[in-house]
Formats: C-alpha cells, sequence, structure tokens
C-alpha cells in the first residue's frame, strides 16, 4: 500500500478526480483514560502537498514532538481552512467512544470557513453525524496529506491541554503519557483514585468504579484549560 512520501495524492474509491474542497479527518485520544478526545479538519489543496510532504508531514504517531509542533505553524498556512473540535470525557461517557469521537470531529468540521465538498475519514467507520459526502479511509493518516496533517493539528493540541492539565492534577503523570493507560498512570489511579476528567466508562477495567472519584487529588487553583 502506497505511503506518504511515495503516492501523496490520495484517490477514493469510485473517485478518480477528487473535488476541490477535500478536508482530511482525524482524530486522538481515542484510548485514553483521562481527559477528552480530540478531532481536526484540514482542507488541503494538491499544491499543499509537495511542501508539506517535503517538510516531513506523515501520520502524527510516526513524528517527534519537535517536528510535529514545527508542522503545526506550516500546516495552518498552507491549509485552505482548518479546525479542531473535542468532546469531553462526560461527553465520551455519556454517548460512548464512538459517538464522543463523532462529535468532535462534526465539530472541527464546522469550524471551517466553507463546507467541504467530501470529507475523508480516517479509519474503516464513517461519521454517522456529518450529512455530506464522504470516504473512510483505512490507514488515512499514513496515505492522504489532508488526514495527515489533521492528525497533527489534533495530535498537538490535546497533548498542549493535557500538559496543562497535568499541573492542575499532579501525580498522575499526564505530562509524561497524556492520559494514556500506561503502568505509571494505572498505579497512581490505584493510589490516588480518579479525578472528574477520568472516563468512568474506561475504569472497570482497571477495576475502578465511579465512586473511587470521590477520593481523587483535588486540582491545583488555576484557570479554565485552554483548547
Amino acid at each position: 500500500m502506497p505511503r506518504l512520501g511515495e503516492q501523496p495524492v490520495l484517490a477514493c474509491p469510485d473517485d478518480s478526480l477528487l473535488p476541490d474542497l477535500v478536508a482530511g479527518v482525524d482524530e486522538v485520544g481515542r484510548g485514553c483514560l483521562f481527559g477528552p478526545v480530540f478531532a481536526a479538519a484540514v482542507m488541503l489543496a494538491v499544491e499543499a502537498h509537495g511542501p508539506l510532504l517535503a517538510a516531513g508531514l506523515t501520520d502524527s504517531k510516526q513524528l517527534s514532538a519537535r517536528r510535529r509542533a514545527a508542522l503545526v505553524p506550516q500546516i495552518q498556512a498552507e491549509a485552505l481552512g482548518w479546525g479542531i473540535g473535542q468532546a469531553s470525557a462526560a461527553e465520551i461517557d455519556r454517548h460512548g467512544i464512538r459517538g464522543a469521537t463523532e462529535r468532535a470531529m462534526l465539530r472541527a468540521l464546522q469550524k471551517l470557513a466553507a463546507p467541504p465538498e467530501l470529507v475523508l475519514v480516517d479509519g474503516v467507520l464513517p461519521l454517522r453525524l456529518w450529512k455530506g459526502r464522504q470516504c473512510s479511509v483505512v490507514g488515512g493518516d499514513g496515505r492522504c496529506p489532508a488526514i495527515a496533517a489533521a492528525s497533527v493539528l489534533a495530535k498537538e493540541a490535546r497533548d498542549g491541554l493535557i500538559r496543562r492539565l497535568a499541573e492542575r492534577y499532579p501525580g498522575y503523570g499526564l505530562e509524561r503519557h497524556v492520559g494514556y493507560g500506561t503502568p505509571q498512570h494505572r498505579r497512581a489511579l490505584r493510589e490516588l483514585g480518579a479525578v472528574p476528567l477520568h472516563r468512568v466508562s474506561f475504569l472497570g477495567k482497571l477495576g475502578l468504579s465511579s465512586d473511587d472519584t470521590s477520593r481523587g487529588n483535588r486540582p491545583r487553583a488555576a484557570g479554565p484549560p485552554g483548547s
């Protein structure tokens, strides 16, 4: 299967020629135990693919934090439009992770200045809340520049928020694992309990229940977190 850098232009099934306004959408934080799930939507002209690929654009999971940070202003400058959305831990508990992720994606798309003619969604599942034309792309963050760009923006936005929240909720190591279920995070949950920004619906896997949120660390006084 072609990867970014080998064949940067992706054609959807049944579409040999993509329309002008195509948005790539991707999420980050789906499997975390703490905090919101984020999504980004990015519209790129074909002419922007070359400069961004030359700058190292690919799936955000394959990039160092320094490279991702350097790509953010380049993506924003080259994009025809971009937006970031999120869905809270409470929404994840209420709607399930797929439903919450779709809400984050829809919010990102709604922030675009112009509605896309086609949405490329990373993964195998369609975006059920989107009423327009769309195409699911397996491995899209490694094949499609617009999806890769969305993965970078979503990753940097979410990681930045979680690291700020780490100052309010010390002891969990959030500044290192940004909410994923690492051994350190699991130990801290067992020792300190959960806080309101933990995903209660995910905690059963760790032998914790919603009652454990009452004994979690209280946040340090701070202003409202950014997004």
